[in-house]
């Protein structure tokens, strides 16, 4: 499969080949939903808390005797069963929420989703992307002339400059090559990738 490759000022400057294994294979939904959801589940934080009935204030007593009263038996206020009693299954901080995908599934849904990113023309190879100082307005500009609106960017290097830059605009995320997840692939509309970067993804799923 064969791509366009731009420069900086967005003029075509040649074309590179992409793997067939990794750009042109058919769509699995179903993978790429797996490997999105893993994603997703796997940066979930145990950050609810809640109280059981032992950890519940008060409660301890027998609200009536067991019979006699006419009512339903209670042991205790604090039961779950109860207004203001602890939860029977609550939440807990140390609770997991990792979802396990076998490498190889994992790496077939990068590749549907890629490979559909090629297919619908929103994967754009540039030879390089740099800016000479760390100015939003500069590469706003940049992406502008691109015709750019929400763009993921993938550069195969750490640029402090093309961070800082871009750290103020919405729309944009710029990352390395190992930091580009699925969720961040199917999310933004368009993916401006460099010539180098393109070569450690295809070494990555290779």
């Amino acid at each position: 499969m064969e791509v366009k490759v731009y420069d900086m000022e967005g003029k075509e400057v040649g074309t590179m080949d992409l793997s067939e294994d990794i750009f042109a294979i058919p769509v699995n939904v179903s993978l790429m939903h797996e490997a999105v959801k893993n994603y997703l589940a796997n940066q979930r934080q145990g950050t609810q808390s809640t109280l059981t009935r032992t950890e519940v204030r008060g409660g301890g007593k027998k609200p009536w005797r067991q019979k006699g009263t006419g009512r339903a038996r209670a042991g205790m206020s604090s039961s779950p069963l109860w207004r203001g009693g602890g939860r029977a299954f609550p939440n807990s901080p140390d609770q997991n929420f990792s979802h396990k995908v076998n490498k190889k599934m994992y790496r077939a849904g990068v590749c549907s989703i890629l490979s559909q990113l090629a297919r619908e023309d929103r994967l754009t190879v540039i030879d390089q992307l740099a800016i000479d100082a760390p100015k939003t307005k500069m590469l706003a500009q940049k992406l502008k002339e691109f015709g750019f609106g929400s763009v993921l960017v993938i550069t195969d290097s750490f640029d402090e400059n093309l961070y800082l830059a871009s750290r103020n605009l919405p729309n944009v995320l710029v990352v390395e090559p190992h930091q580009a997840d699925p969720v961040s692939l199917v999310h933004f509309k368009d993916v401006l990738i460099t010539k180098a970067a393109l070569g450690k993804i295809e070494e990555m799923l290779a």
